[in-house]
Protein backbone atom coordinates (compact mmCIF):
# COMPACT_ATOMS: atom_id res chain seq x y z
CA UNK A 1 0.00 0.00 0.00
CA UNK A 2 1.32 3.45 -0.94
CA UNK A 3 1.97 6.04 1.75
CA UNK A 4 -1.20 6.91 3.61
CA UNK A 5 -1.91 10.67 3.53
CA UNK A 6 -4.48 10.59 6.31
CA UNK A 7 -3.21 8.18 8.99
CA UNK A 8 0.16 7.93 10.68
CA UNK A 9 1.84 4.53 10.38
CA UNK A 10 2.76 3.44 13.90
CA UNK A 11 5.14 0.59 12.98
CA UNK A 12 7.67 0.22 10.17
CA UNK A 13 7.20 -3.54 10.10
CA UNK A 14 5.96 -6.61 11.97
CA UNK A 15 7.76 -9.94 12.06
CA UNK A 16 5.78 -12.90 10.77
CA UNK A 17 6.42 -14.79 14.02
CA UNK A 18 4.49 -12.10 15.90
CA UNK A 19 1.61 -12.42 13.46
CA UNK A 20 1.59 -16.22 13.82
CA UNK A 21 1.39 -15.70 17.58
CA UNK A 22 -1.45 -13.18 17.34
CA UNK A 23 -3.47 -15.54 15.13
CA UNK A 24 -2.66 -18.68 17.17
CA UNK A 25 -1.55 -20.21 13.89
CA UNK A 26 -0.53 -23.85 13.83
CA UNK A 27 1.45 -23.20 10.66
CA UNK A 28 4.76 -21.35 11.06
CA UNK A 29 6.89 -20.55 8.00
CA UNK A 30 9.75 -18.07 7.65
CA UNK A 31 9.01 -16.48 11.03
CA UNK A 32 11.66 -13.76 10.70
CA UNK A 33 10.27 -12.33 7.48
CA UNK A 34 9.27 -8.67 7.78
CA UNK A 35 5.76 -7.54 6.94
CA UNK A 36 5.94 -3.89 5.86
CA UNK A 37 2.25 -3.25 5.36
CA UNK A 38 -1.30 -4.48 4.81
CA UNK A 39 -3.50 -4.61 1.74
CA UNK A 40 -6.37 -6.37 0.01
CA UNK A 41 -5.84 -9.56 -1.99
CA UNK A 42 -5.77 -7.86 -5.38
CA UNK A 43 -3.40 -4.99 -4.58
CA UNK A 44 -1.09 -6.62 -2.03
CA UNK A 45 2.65 -6.44 -2.75
CA UNK A 46 5.46 -8.90 -2.01
CA UNK A 47 6.18 -7.43 1.43
CA UNK A 48 2.57 -7.10 2.60
CA UNK A 49 0.00 -9.25 4.37
CA UNK A 50 -3.63 -9.73 3.36
CA UNK A 51 -6.58 -11.94 4.35
CA UNK A 52 -9.01 -14.30 2.63
CA UNK A 53 -12.36 -15.31 4.13
CA UNK A 54 -14.86 -15.08 1.25
CA UNK A 55 -14.94 -17.61 -1.61
CA UNK A 56 -16.25 -14.91 -3.95
CA UNK A 57 -12.64 -13.69 -3.97
CA UNK A 58 -11.02 -17.06 -4.71
CA UNK A 59 -9.58 -15.83 -8.04
CA UNK A 60 -7.95 -12.90 -6.24
CA UNK A 61 -6.57 -15.31 -3.62
CA UNK A 62 -5.08 -17.51 -6.30
CA UNK A 63 -3.36 -14.56 -7.97
CA UNK A 64 -2.39 -12.48 -4.95
CA UNK A 65 1.23 -11.35 -4.67
CA UNK A 66 1.12 -10.92 -0.90
CA UNK A 67 3.96 -12.32 1.17
CA UNK A 68 1.46 -13.78 3.66
CA UNK A 69 -2.28 -14.25 3.94
CA UNK A 70 -4.46 -14.86 6.98
CA UNK A 71 -6.81 -17.68 6.09
CA UNK A 72 -8.66 -20.59 7.66
CA UNK A 73 -7.24 -24.04 7.00
CA UNK A 74 -10.12 -25.17 4.77
CA UNK A 75 -9.64 -22.23 2.39
CA UNK A 76 -5.87 -22.58 2.10
CA UNK A 77 -6.25 -24.59 -1.13
CA UNK A 78 -7.42 -21.45 -2.98
CA UNK A 79 -4.35 -19.46 -1.99
CA UNK A 80 -1.37 -18.69 -4.24
CA UNK A 81 1.30 -21.30 -3.51
CA UNK A 82 3.93 -18.57 -3.16
CA UNK A 83 2.00 -16.84 -0.39
CA UNK A 84 2.64 -17.95 3.19
CA UNK A 85 -0.61 -19.04 4.90
CA UNK A 86 -1.27 -17.82 8.41
CA UNK A 87 -4.03 -19.99 9.85
CA UNK A 88 -6.77 -18.32 11.83
CA UNK A 89 -10.22 -19.22 13.10
CA UNK A 90 -11.35 -15.68 12.25
CA UNK A 91 -9.20 -14.24 9.44
CA UNK A 92 -11.10 -10.96 9.17
CA UNK A 93 -10.78 -10.07 12.86
CA UNK A 94 -7.14 -11.11 13.13
CA UNK A 95 -6.25 -9.17 10.00
CA UNK A 96 -7.86 -5.99 11.29
CA UNK A 97 -6.05 -6.40 14.59
CA UNK A 98 -2.86 -6.15 12.54
CA UNK A 99 -4.25 -3.10 10.68
CA UNK A 100 -4.81 -1.50 14.09
CA UNK A 101 -1.19 -2.16 15.04
CA UNK A 102 0.03 -0.35 11.93
CA UNK A 103 -2.60 2.43 12.00
CA UNK A 104 -4.05 2.77 15.53
CA UNK A 105 -5.77 6.09 14.75
CA UNK A 106 -7.88 4.63 11.93
CA UNK A 107 -10.54 3.05 14.17
CA UNK A 108 -12.39 6.31 14.67
CA UNK A 109 -12.94 9.71 13.06
CA UNK A 110 -10.51 12.25 14.44
CA UNK A 111 -12.02 15.54 15.61
CA UNK A 112 -8.62 17.19 15.91
CA UNK A 113 -8.10 19.97 13.39
CA UNK A 114 -5.28 22.47 13.08
CA UNK A 115 -7.57 25.07 11.59
CA UNK A 116 -6.78 28.34 9.90
CA UNK A 117 -8.21 31.42 11.56
CA UNK A 118 -11.33 32.35 9.62
CA UNK A 119 -10.10 35.90 9.07
CA UNK A 120 -6.94 34.57 7.40
CA UNK A 121 -8.56 32.06 5.01
CA UNK A 122 -8.52 34.45 2.07
CA UNK A 123 -4.82 35.12 2.67
CA UNK A 124 -3.93 31.44 3.06
CA UNK A 125 -5.70 30.23 -0.09
CA UNK A 126 -6.04 31.49 -3.65
CA UNK A 127 -8.04 34.72 -3.74
CA UNK A 128 -10.51 33.22 -6.24
CA UNK A 129 -11.78 30.79 -3.56
CA UNK A 130 -14.90 31.85 -1.67
CA UNK A 131 -15.51 30.87 1.97
CA UNK A 132 -18.83 31.24 3.79
CA UNK A 133 -19.09 32.00 7.49
CA UNK A 134 -17.78 29.77 10.30
CA UNK A 135 -15.66 27.44 8.16
CA UNK A 136 -13.00 25.29 9.84
CA UNK A 137 -10.30 24.32 7.35
CA UNK A 138 -7.20 22.34 8.36
CA UNK A 139 -3.86 23.87 7.40
CA UNK A 140 -2.93 20.80 5.33
CA UNK A 141 -5.99 21.08 3.04
CA UNK A 142 -5.48 21.92 -0.65
CA UNK A 143 -8.25 23.72 -2.57
CA UNK A 144 -8.21 24.59 -6.30
CA UNK A 145 -9.05 27.96 -7.79
CA UNK A 146 -12.60 29.26 -8.24
CA UNK A 147 -14.03 26.82 -5.69
CA UNK A 148 -16.84 28.04 -3.44
CA UNK A 149 -17.22 26.77 0.14
CA UNK A 150 -20.54 27.32 1.99
CA UNK A 151 -21.23 28.17 5.63
CA UNK A 152 -20.27 25.99 8.63
CA UNK A 153 -18.11 23.66 6.55
CA UNK A 154 -15.49 21.42 8.21
CA UNK A 155 -12.63 20.11 6.05
CA UNK A 156 -10.12 17.90 7.87
CA UNK A 157 -6.46 16.98 7.51
CA UNK A 158 -5.02 16.17 4.11
CA UNK A 159 -8.18 16.66 2.03
CA UNK A 160 -7.66 17.83 -1.54
CA UNK A 161 -10.40 19.63 -3.50
CA UNK A 162 -10.00 20.55 -7.15
CA UNK A 163 -10.91 23.61 -9.19
CA UNK A 164 -14.36 25.08 -9.81
CA UNK A 165 -16.05 23.03 -7.09
CA UNK A 166 -19.15 24.01 -5.13
CA UNK A 167 -19.35 22.76 -1.53
CA UNK A 168 -22.68 23.51 0.19
CA UNK A 169 -23.22 24.53 3.81
CA UNK A 170 -22.87 22.20 6.80
CA UNK A 171 -20.70 19.73 4.91
CA UNK A 172 -17.95 17.67 6.60
CA UNK A 173 -15.14 16.25 4.46
CA UNK A 174 -12.29 14.02 5.66
CA UNK A 175 -9.97 11.38 4.18
CA UNK A 176 -11.01 12.44 0.69
CA UNK A 177 -9.60 13.46 -2.68
CA UNK A 178 -12.05 15.48 -4.77
CA UNK A 179 -11.59 16.35 -8.44
CA UNK A 180 -12.53 19.40 -10.48
CA UNK A 181 -16.05 20.75 -11.14
CA UNK A 182 -17.56 18.72 -8.29
CA UNK A 183 -20.78 19.76 -6.54
CA UNK A 184 -21.48 18.58 -2.98
CA UNK A 185 -24.77 19.92 -1.67
CA UNK A 186 -25.54 20.97 1.88
CA UNK A 187 -25.47 18.59 4.83
CA UNK A 188 -23.46 15.77 3.27
CA UNK A 189 -20.77 13.84 5.16
CA UNK A 190 -17.84 12.55 3.12
CA UNK A 191 -15.05 10.24 4.29
CA UNK A 192 -16.08 9.05 7.76
CA UNK A 193 -15.48 5.51 9.03
CA UNK A 194 -17.82 2.88 7.65
CA UNK A 195 -20.32 0.62 9.38
CA UNK A 196 -17.87 -2.17 10.09
CA UNK A 197 -17.67 -4.16 13.32
CA UNK A 198 -17.86 -7.68 14.68
CA UNK A 199 -18.93 -9.09 18.03
CA UNK A 200 -16.31 -11.16 19.85
CA UNK A 201 -17.06 -12.67 23.27
CA UNK A 202 -19.98 -10.28 23.74
CA UNK A 203 -17.79 -7.28 22.94
CA UNK A 204 -17.92 -5.10 19.83
CA UNK A 205 -14.72 -4.96 17.75
CA UNK A 206 -14.70 -1.95 15.43
CA UNK A 207 -12.92 -2.48 12.12
CA UNK A 208 -10.34 0.18 11.18
CA UNK A 209 -10.80 2.19 7.98
CA UNK A 210 -7.55 3.37 6.39
CA UNK A 211 -8.92 3.97 2.88
CA UNK A 212 -10.14 7.14 1.23
CA UNK A 213 -13.08 8.57 -0.66
CA UNK A 214 -12.18 9.55 -4.21
CA UNK A 215 -14.69 11.72 -6.05
CA UNK A 216 -13.64 12.19 -9.64
CA UNK A 217 -14.21 15.17 -11.94
CA UNK A 218 -17.67 16.56 -12.73
CA UNK A 219 -19.53 14.56 -10.07
CA UNK A 220 -22.60 15.88 -8.25
CA UNK A 221 -23.47 14.72 -4.72
CA UNK A 222 -26.91 15.67 -3.34
CA UNK A 223 -27.88 16.93 0.10
CA UNK A 224 -27.63 14.82 3.26
CA UNK A 225 -25.63 12.03 1.63
CA UNK A 226 -23.13 9.88 3.53
CA UNK A 227 -20.15 8.39 1.71
CA UNK A 228 -17.92 6.22 3.91
CA UNK A 229 -14.19 5.93 3.30
CA UNK A 230 -12.72 2.57 2.32
CA UNK A 231 -11.63 0.06 4.90
CA UNK A 232 -8.52 -0.99 2.94
CA UNK A 233 -9.02 0.27 -0.59
CA UNK A 234 -10.95 3.36 -1.63
CA UNK A 235 -14.58 4.30 -2.05
CA UNK A 236 -14.81 5.80 -5.55
CA UNK A 237 -17.41 7.87 -7.41
CA UNK A 238 -16.55 7.94 -11.12
CA UNK A 239 -16.53 11.03 -13.31
CA UNK A 240 -19.79 12.64 -14.47
CA UNK A 241 -21.85 10.51 -12.09
CA UNK A 242 -24.72 12.04 -10.13
CA UNK A 243 -25.93 11.05 -6.67
CA UNK A 244 -29.31 12.37 -5.46
CA UNK A 245 -30.27 13.39 -1.92
CA UNK A 246 -30.09 11.15 1.18
CA UNK A 247 -28.02 8.38 -0.40
CA UNK A 248 -25.82 6.07 1.70
CA UNK A 249 -22.67 4.73 0.00
CA UNK A 250 -20.73 2.31 2.19
CA UNK A 251 -17.01 1.55 2.43
CA UNK A 252 -15.14 0.25 -0.63
CA UNK A 253 -18.06 0.86 -2.99
CA UNK A 254 -16.96 1.79 -6.50
CA UNK A 255 -19.40 3.61 -8.78
CA UNK A 256 -18.40 3.96 -12.41
CA UNK A 257 -18.66 6.88 -14.81
CA UNK A 258 -21.89 8.53 -15.98
CA UNK A 259 -24.04 6.78 -13.37
CA UNK A 260 -27.27 8.11 -11.84
CA UNK A 261 -28.26 7.19 -8.28
CA UNK A 262 -31.69 8.46 -7.19
CA UNK A 263 -32.77 9.57 -3.71
CA UNK A 264 -32.59 7.34 -0.62
CA UNK A 265 -30.64 4.54 -2.25
CA UNK A 266 -28.45 2.42 0.04
CA UNK A 267 -25.38 0.64 -1.32
CA UNK A 268 -23.66 -1.82 1.01
CA UNK A 269 -19.91 -2.27 1.28
CA UNK A 270 -17.57 -3.45 -1.49
CA UNK A 271 -20.19 -3.49 -4.24
CA UNK A 272 -18.76 -2.52 -7.63
CA UNK A 273 -20.99 -0.66 -10.07
CA UNK A 274 -20.12 -0.28 -13.75
CA UNK A 275 -20.52 2.69 -16.07
CA UNK A 276 -23.84 4.22 -17.22
CA UNK A 277 -25.80 2.47 -14.46
CA UNK A 278 -29.14 3.94 -13.29
CA UNK A 279 -30.52 3.15 -9.83
CA UNK A 280 -34.07 4.14 -8.90
CA UNK A 281 -35.10 5.77 -5.63
CA UNK A 282 -35.06 3.78 -2.37
CA UNK A 283 -33.38 0.76 -3.96
CA UNK A 284 -31.10 -1.27 -1.73
CA UNK A 285 -27.99 -3.12 -2.90
CA UNK A 286 -26.33 -5.82 -0.81
CA UNK A 287 -22.56 -5.90 -0.31
CA UNK A 288 -19.86 -7.52 -2.45
CA UNK A 289 -21.94 -7.44 -5.63
CA UNK A 290 -21.02 -6.57 -9.21
CA UNK A 291 -23.43 -4.45 -11.22
CA UNK A 292 -22.68 -4.50 -14.95
CA UNK A 293 -22.32 -1.58 -17.34
CA UNK A 294 -25.59 -0.04 -18.47
CA UNK A 295 -27.70 -1.87 -15.86
CA UNK A 296 -30.95 -0.30 -14.65
CA UNK A 297 -32.40 -0.95 -11.19
CA UNK A 298 -36.00 -0.01 -10.51
CA UNK A 299 -37.09 2.05 -7.52
CA UNK A 300 -37.51 0.20 -4.17
CA UNK A 301 -35.79 -2.87 -5.57
CA UNK A 302 -33.72 -5.15 -3.34
CA UNK A 303 -30.60 -6.36 -5.15
CA UNK A 304 -29.01 -9.43 -3.58
CA UNK A 305 -27.11 -10.90 -6.55
CA UNK A 306 -24.92 -9.73 -9.41
CA UNK A 307 -26.47 -8.00 -12.42
CA UNK A 308 -25.11 -8.50 -15.93
CA UNK A 309 -24.41 -5.71 -18.41
CA UNK A 310 -27.44 -3.83 -19.80
CA UNK A 311 -29.91 -5.84 -17.69
CA UNK A 312 -32.95 -4.09 -16.18
CA UNK A 313 -34.21 -5.44 -12.85
CA UNK A 314 -37.07 -4.70 -10.47
CA UNK A 315 -38.62 -5.99 -7.24
CA UNK A 316 -37.40 -7.96 -4.23
CA UNK A 317 -35.40 -9.97 -4.75
CA UNK A 318 -34.60 -7.99 -7.89
CA UNK A 319 -35.23 -9.94 -11.09
CA UNK A 320 -35.26 -9.21 -14.80
CA UNK A 321 -37.99 -6.70 -15.58
CA UNK A 322 -39.84 -9.13 -17.88
CA UNK A 323 -40.01 -11.76 -15.15
CA UNK A 324 -41.11 -9.10 -12.66
CA UNK A 325 -43.98 -7.96 -14.90
CA UNK A 326 -45.18 -11.55 -15.38
CA UNK A 327 -45.58 -12.01 -11.63
CA UNK A 328 -47.71 -8.89 -11.17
Amino acid sequence: MSKNLFFIKNKKFLLLKNIFLLCNSSNIEKPNKKILGINNLKDAKLNEITFFDNLNYSNEAQNTKALACIVNEKSQKYLNKNTIPVFSKNPLIDFYKIVSLFYPESNNDSEQIDFINFNKLTKYFNKSIFFGNNCLIDKTVKIGSNTKIGNNVLIKKGVKIGKNCLIGSNVIIESSLIGDNVVIKSGSLIGQTGFGFKYINKKKFKLPHIGRVIIENDVQIGSLCTIDRGSLGDTVIGEFSAVDNQVQIAHNVKIGNFCMVAAQVGIAGSTIIGNYVKIGGQAGLSGHLRIGNGAKIGGKSGVISNIEDNNTVMGYPAKNIREFVKTR
